[in-house]
């Protein structure tokens, strides 16, 4: 492998390299800088993220800028606004040697006033966007891309997955003819091909083959227990290892502010991290994170997108993705800068199959761990405590008075008394009941269980056919245990829950969601009925009564949940 100073690289950009730790290229850097800096041409990347594909197509970017021209030359197209904040400062970081280089990010929850006073002020020579918030502003004619002389589109398959097809033909329509095109991507769908025969003209195609690579230094475990148990062992393993500081990933955005509503009602500092805040509210909430205001995340996948945090010892899966690409990139978010990490899974047996798919996909060992007993947490924290009592310094201003009196209070009690009477509070002050039981589950194989990923070809058409059709099979599924309940109880409750599909929620997820919380079989619920703003749900006439308190100060997205009888 070559040294950066054989890839082509100005010297300007060189001068910066050591400052920011770059000592050797990356595979893609290795192969992708060369062709990109040699002579203009459309060029294909295939690279996973973390790869360091940003500085591939960076640096070669920034070299072909021309700094005394003061129009728009280069376009960057990012899935996320994340993702494209991230870009733009490491562009910035790059051209700290390169004068009057005008870089400017654009996206979808920020005021667009503001951006664009920013771009008629600077008139950046790079624009990094979000399609969305680009054509906003293409319609507004703000930007003109006809002075665009390069498009990078990074992780274009993620973009695709996201709904972007369309933007993307607009955007790339708007564009000369002239414009060299770089796309970036860890696969290469149907689509994508699409893409690269109606826009590029006999691109040069780099692969970097890591496959589905892991950092040899994270600790990839599981856990099974009940699905009422499973926020019972979560908290178990946030109260077993000291010095947490994770994220935890949800399937669904109803989910993860379900859950950091939970958390935070059980004394854990947690925020909830999802599509539907604000620019300024995810802000607040990665700053509240960066600084340890916060101890855990909860995030989605594609809100998670772009968060670049070092200091993590665990990601938990709180529920697992549905392609291996999500669990690998997950993961990564531990075991940074050379640190070990956990990267644990709660799982319940219907996941079973999914997770024997997910390693093999993979080729990844998980081992399997016991969620603790109270007990074990008690001695853990109790030991602990006791260390710190032990080892804290005594304060040289106490009162001698003061200290007199307290020691005629207490000297009733014999030695003994007084540490069971401390020991006691601590306790106390845990809130676990020293009785809790044992909520480990035997693993059993599952028909029920959703199949595995070793039948998915790719992230791109594929993934989305079995995701719909897995959605569709494990509904059926449930309505057939669904059919045999209700022969065993005609009198089936029927309820209004004002969740529906612009939450973001399929009905398998409700009925995971109606499960947990209101703690009844999944197979007790059926007849899912999911409109546009709300849902219609049936469950077995024994669970009706009490079924709607379980609901009860749940707040979602800033809205209280809301679940009612309801008369057909």
């Amino acid at each position: 492998m070559k040294n950066f100073s054989e890839l082509g690289i100005s010297k300007s950009l060189l001068q910066v390299l050591p400052e920011l730790g770059f000592e050797k290229p990356s595979p893609i850097q290795d192969q992708s800088i060369p062709l990109l800096t040699e002579k203009p041409r459309d060029f294909i990347g295939l690279a996973q993220t973390g790869t360091g594909k940003t500085a591939a197509f960076g640096l070669p970017l920034l070299d072909w800028i021309d700094i005394g021209e003061r129009t728009t030359q280069a376009l960057i197209l990012a899935p996320t606004r994340e993702l494209g904040q991230q870009i733009a400062g490491q562009l910035e970081i790059f051209a700290k040697y390169l004068p009057n280089i005008q870089i400017q990010s654009v996206y979808g929850g920020a005021s667009i006033v503001v951006q664009m006073k920013d771009i008629k002020r600077k008139t950046p020579q790079i624009v990094i966007a979000t399609p969305g918030r680009l054509l906003d502003l293409m319609r507004r004619k703000v930007l003109d891309l006809s002075t665009i002389r390069f498009v990078v589109l990074d992780e274009a398959d993620e973009m695709l997955n996201m709904g972007f097809k369309d933007d993307l033909d607009d955007i790339l329509s708007y564009t000369g003819d002239a414009k060299n095109t770089w796309l970036f991507s860890a696969t290469m769908p149907k689509e994508i091909r699409n893409i690269v025969k109606s826009y590029m003209s006999n691109p040069v195609e780099v692969k970097v083959s890591t496959g589905n690579q892991l950092n040899e230094n994270i600790e990839h475990q599981y856990t099974v227990v009940k699905s009422s148990d499973k926020f019972e062992g979560l908290k178990r393993v946030l109260d077993v290892e000291e010095g947490f500081r994770g994220v935890i990933f949800c399937r669904t955005r109803i989910k993860t502010q379900q859950l950091a509503d939970d958390l935070n009602k059980s004394g854990y500092q947690s925020e909830a991290l999802h599509g539907d805040l604000s620019q300024a509210q995810r802000d607040r909430v990665m700053e509240r994170f960066k600084n340890h205001t916060l101890q855990v995340l909860v995030a989605t996948d594609v809100a998670a997108r772009g968060i670049d945090v070092d200091d993590l010892t665990h990601v938990i899966h709180y529920a697992l993705p549905d392609d291996p690409f999500y669990y690998t990139h997950r993961s990564g978010r531990t075991a940074r800068a050379g640190k070990k990490g956990i990267s644990l899974s709660i799982l319940t047996n219907r996941d079973m199959r999914k997770l024997d798919g997910l390693k093999k996909a993979l080729k990844l060992k998980i081992d399997k761990i016991s969620i603790p007993s109270v007990e074990n947490i008690l001695n853990i924290r109790l030991s602990k405590w006791a260390s710190n009592l032990l080892n804290s310094p005594i304060r040289k201003d106490l009162n001698g008075k003061l200290l007199t009196d307290i020691q005629m209070l207490l000297s009733s009690l014999s030695y003994e008394e007084l540490v069971e009477k401390l020991v006691s509070r601590e306790i106390d002050a845990l809130k676990y009941n020293k009785k809790g039981k044992d909520l480990n589950e035997s693993e059993r194989g599952s028909k029920r269980s959703s199949r595995g990923y070793s039948d998915r070809r790719s992230r791109g058409s594929d993934k989305k056919s079995d995701k719909r059709d897995r959605s569709k099979s494990d509904f059926k599924r449930n309505e057939k245990a669904d059919k045999k309940s209700k022969k065993s109880n005609k009198k089936a409750a029927r309820f209004f829950i004002n969740v529906g599909k612009l939450d973001g929620v399929s009905k398998s997820d409700l009925v995971d969601f109606i499960s947990e919380t209101a703690k009844i079989r999944k197979s007790d619920i059926c007849d899912i009925d999911l409109q546009k703003k709300c849902s219609f749900f049936e469950v077995d006439g024994r669970h009706s009564k009490n079924l709607a308190n379980y609901f009860k100060g749940i707040y979602i997205d800033g809205r209280e949940l809301r679940v009612n009888r309801d008369s057909k």
